[in-house]
């Protein structure tokens, strides 16, 4: 029962430490400031991180339920960082408009960015 409590804990903070790590890159990588937009209710920024924090997370899900030890889910956690931040990159003409407040733009954005994480996530499985 200790074991299992302790595997818990590991995973989960290790987890929880890359999620952060994650958006702290995520928000450094992307040409506008993500928390100060939010903050002045741009939904379309808040959308488009929502939508890279969770393409992030599926993958990062499916590393701990794969994986064989911390380790192995925390290279998992680059490659699925550094997909993400493919994501953006390909679909980065759409930055300024998210910027500005273009919902539909965040949403796209947003779509690609859970499509392709949950396609990583099921690639992990294999």
């Amino acid at each position: 029962m200790i074991d299992g409590i302790l595997a818990f804990l590991s995973y989960l903070g290790t987890a929880v430490a890359l999620l952060f790590a994650f958006v702290l890159i995520y928000i450094r990588v992307t040409p506008y400031r993500e928390f100060e937009l939010i903050a002045h209710n741009n939904k379309a920024v808040a959308v488009t991180l929502a939508g890279a924090v969770l393409g992030f997370t599926f993958p990062l899900m499916s590393s701990i339920f794969y994986t064989q030890s911390l380790v192995e889910m925390v290279v998992w956690a680059g490659i699925t960082c550094l997909v993400q931040l493919a994501v953006f990159w390909v679909l980065r003409r759409y930055a300024k408009r998210i910027e500005n407040g273009d919902f539909s733009s965040a949403l796209m954005v947003a779509t690609f960015s859970v499509a392709v994480g949950l396609l990583n996530a099921v690639s992990i499985s294999h």
